[in-house]
């Protein structure tokens, strides 16, 4: 069996390109999340930014002049997945401050939030809402190798109602602010989700419910109607695209998963059968359940409005035993930590949480890996260190699942056999 193998990766070395870039990464060892088990002495193949084959340290052959990335006395994971950020937000800018500022502002912050993103070890994003196409320019700007940053799934803007949780809700009637994203009735989001894919979003997200952050909303108060859900989630998945429902409210949870909405964010006051419909219809959670630390304690400072601090304290411990309750019952969940309600560098903490309610530190990094890659619908290129893959992968100094702290410090972080961070 060990010969076959050998020549089967001979064969697949000799069949690369002829000038593909050859890369051999080794370390002490690699987290499996497929299998959920750890490889001792792996040796992984990378051509052109994809794995082609992963083996262990000596049987498995490499070209002469491949690049080596040789990491001793680290663990392999693969790149991380955040399926909830906003990089074109400052948490540090907060209820009326971001008037202050000029509209290109905010694709500007993007910037370095992205790197820092990336630097913690997330090489995939899902961007879950920005204004005036921000998160396209992003991913745009990353691809065309402009900037550093991890690969963006953006959303463009977020499809709500008039008054809503993702309207303008900051300004007076004078102004008729409205967002771009407002649509009213069935036919109107149907002509909405099909404008924003024109345009670059390749999930949609709609605002069910009340928000926390958003001025005369409450965050259990259903905001879009069964059938506009169902009308989104139908056109979206006719054109191939995912749906995402900000949903706090038992109502609207469980409206947005009838209507067929593929991941549930927040989900805060998910009921019994709220879960029992996720479970039964496959829809994924994607629960923030960390950021309410940094709300609570820096919020006031920040310029975040009393009632807003007051939803946020309401929510989040009702959240974090949903979550509990979740997990136990076997309902998919995968990571999504809200990026920008606090700062993108501190999203690792969030592992933390997640252990605290429930999940082992495996069944956490497969939520921010394998799971994540499979609700995003792209299991083929990101989730796992694998053949066909990007070769997305961090390294930390030790065992994280030993010690889940570690995930908190990414020691080296390469995207596409690439080292994009090296803190060692």
């Amino acid at each position: 069996m060990k010969r076959a193998a050998t020549a089967i990766i001979a064969a697949l070395v000799l069949a690369m390109p002829v000038g593909a870039e050859t890369v051999l990464v080794t370390a002490d060892r690699m987290l499996d999340v497929l299998s959920g088990r750890i490889v001792e002495q792996p040796a992984i193949l990378v051509t052109d930014g994809r794995v082609v084959s992963v083996g262990r340290q000596g049987a498995l052959a490499a070209p002469a002049e491949a690049i080596r990335i040789d990491l001793p006395g680290h663990t392999l994971v693969p790149g991380l997945i955040d399926l909830h950020t906003h990089v074109t937000s400052d948490p540090r800018i907060s209820g009326f401050g971001f008037l202050d500022y000029t509209d290109s502002f905010w694709t500007v912050i993007g910037v370095p939030n992205a790197k820092a993103m990336l630097d913690a070890g997330f090489t995939t994003i899902r961007e879950i809402g920005a204004y005036n196409y921000a998160d396209v320019g992003l991913k745009q700007a990353i691809e065309g190798g402009y900037i550093p940053g991890p690969r963006i799934v953006p959303a463009t803007w977020y499809i709500g109602a008039t008054g809503g949780h993702c309207d303008d809700t900051f300004l007076p009637p004078s102004y008729k602010a409205t967002t771009h994203g407002v649509a009213d009735g069935a036919d109107a989001v149907r002509a909405k989700v099909r404008e924003l894919r024109k345009y670059g979003a390749e999930v949609i997200k709609v605002c069910a419910t009340g928000g926390v952050f958003s001025r005369n909303t409450e965050p259990g108060q259903q905001q879009m109607t069964s059938a506009e859900l169902q009308a989104v989630a139908e056109e979206a998945h006719m054109w191939g695209l995912k749906v995402a429902a900000h949903a706090h409210g038992a109502d609207g949870i469980k409206a947005a998963i009838k209507a067929g909405i593929d991941t549930i964010e927040h989900a805060s006051f998910i009921d019994d059968e709220g879960l029992r419909l996720a479970k039964d219809r496959g829809a994924v959670l994607v629960m923030d359940i960390f950021n309410s630390e940094y709300t609570q304690s820096e919020g006031p400072k920040n310029g975040v409005l009393p009632e807003s601090l007051r939803k946020d304290l309401e929510t989040a411990q009702v959240q974090r035993d949903g979550f509990r309750k979740a997990h136990a019952m076997g309902v998919k969940i995968a990571f999504g930590s809200d990026a920008g309600i606090a700062p993108h560098a501190q999203t690792p903490k969030q592992f933390a949480w997640m252990i605290r309610y429930g999940m082992s530190p495996l069944e956490a990094i497969q939520a921010a890996t394998s799971v994540a890659a499979a609700a995003l619908g792209r299991e083929k290129d990101v989730g796992a260190i694998a053949p066909g893959r990007f070769a997305d992968m961090v390294a930390f100094a030790g065992n994280p699942l030993d010690d889940p702290r570690l995930l908190e410090h990414a020691r080296v972080v390469i995207k596409g056999g690439k080292v994009v961070n090296d803190r060692r």
